[in-house]
């Protein structure tokens, strides 16, 4: 991203407690007999096993490729998904407790904006009836007054003025668009924005004036974000911490500025090369490329999932183990076999799962 940012204030522990809490949640879709197969469909794990928390007023970025889950954990913190197993506790409440009234008086506390505008915002609504739709959802400003009232402070809250408000989605940019997404989310006074890659359906211009607006409406609304994307670039702007996911899980998570700034796991550091293309030169670069594409969720390699990818493994295979504990000479034996869990590093204010996270090979020259 081009354009600069202003980074959103960072948060003490002392300030705040955890208003979400997502413990051991996992997703699985599939592996259920339908009614013209008598065999059944394979299961997708599509989030397995994740555990993170939330500080309020603070910002947790969620960070991977498309297909590694991030979104539909986004759907099981909003409450539009169930887990298989796990469970998401919002402010003490824990999601599994709430009927459908419940769930639709947590939809006020917790709101989702999602990445394009176009698909969220309904064409055939003014800007207005948009943000009056949401207000009699919940219920809120009932009086026309209170409720114009309401609309004209929020507009200008997200940069537009009334003009904005008699115009229909197409008639906006798409700027514009995302401002009375996130002007929509606001209205009804929520504690929590989850945010689907705000900006990346947006022009790069356009993105640093999203961010910004985020960050100024999070020190002004007292907001907690949780963020998801597929740019670390974007991550180290906005969030206090992250987690890293790969195929339904966390590889790495903590502390943006040590994760960011300091990855331990190859995946991270691979998203970083591409984050900071200035690095690309280096003599060290391979170290950080990777090879393919996610594998589908369908099979899920053994071991570390990450192994088929992994330049550090590849580094390790071609000599950089003196036990030479590898696998039919390719790749070392415990990524193959073995399945790594979170470790930190002393002292450290991140996690992550690698068997030789904190393995650092020579520098091979060119």
């Amino acid at each position: 991203m081009n354009a600069p940012f202003r980074a959103p204030p960072r948060r003490s522990g002392a300030e705040a407690h955890d208003i979400v809490v997502v413990e051991k949640v996992s997703r699985h879709f599939g592996g259920r007999k339908t009614l013209l197969s008598r065999v059944a469909a394979p299961v997708v794990r599509a989030v397995d096993g994740v555990s993170f928390t939330v500080r309020r007023g603070s910002c947790f970025a969620i960070v991977g490729e498309s297909g590694s889950g991030k979104s539909s954990l986004a759907r099981l913190v909003v409450g539009l998904l169930k887990p298989t197993s796990g469970e998401v506790t919002i402010d003490g409440t824990p999601l599994s407790t709430l009927d459908g009234k419940g769930l639709r008086a947590l939809r006020r506390k917790v709101q989702l904006v999602l990445q394009d505008p176009r698909a969220s915002l309904d064409p055939r609504m003014t800007v207005f009836d948009t943000l009056a739709e949401a207000l009699t959802v919940h219920g809120l400003h009932r009086e026309p007054a209170a409720r114009a009232e309401r609309i004209d402070a929020v507009i200008g809250m997200v940069g537009l003025n009334a003009a904005h408000l008699a115009r229909y989605p197409h008639e906006l940019s798409g700027g514009q668009r995302q401002r009375a997404a996130i002007a929509r989310s606001i209205v009804c006074e929520p504690e929590i924005l989850v945010l689907d890659e705000p900006v990346s359906a947006l022009d790069v211009s356009v993105q640093a004036q999203i961010i910004n607006l985020l960050a100024e409406l999070q020190a002004r609304l007292a907001l907690t974000y949780i963020v998801i994307t597929h740019d670390l670039a974007l991550v180290a702007h906005m969030a206090d911490t992250v987690g890293v996911m790969y195929l339904g899980r966390f590889v790495e998570q903590g502390d943006v500025e040590e994760v960011c700034g300091a990855p331990r796991h190859p995946y991270t550091r691979s998203l970083m090369a591409i984050a900071r293309p200035e690095a690309a030169g280096r003599r060290d670069a391979p170290s950080s490329l990777l090879e393919g594409s996610i594998p589908s969720p369908l099979a899920i390699p053994s071991g570390c999932s990450f192994h088929t990818r992994c330049p550090l493994a590849r580094q390790l295979a071609a000599g950089g183990l003196p036990s030479r504990d590898t696998s039919d000479g390719l790749l070392p034996r415990r990524c193959v076999e073995e399945t790594p869990v979170l470790n930190s590093a002393p002292g450290g204010r991140s996690a992550a799962s690698c068997h030789f996270a904190d393995q650092r090979l020579p520098i091979q020259e060119s």
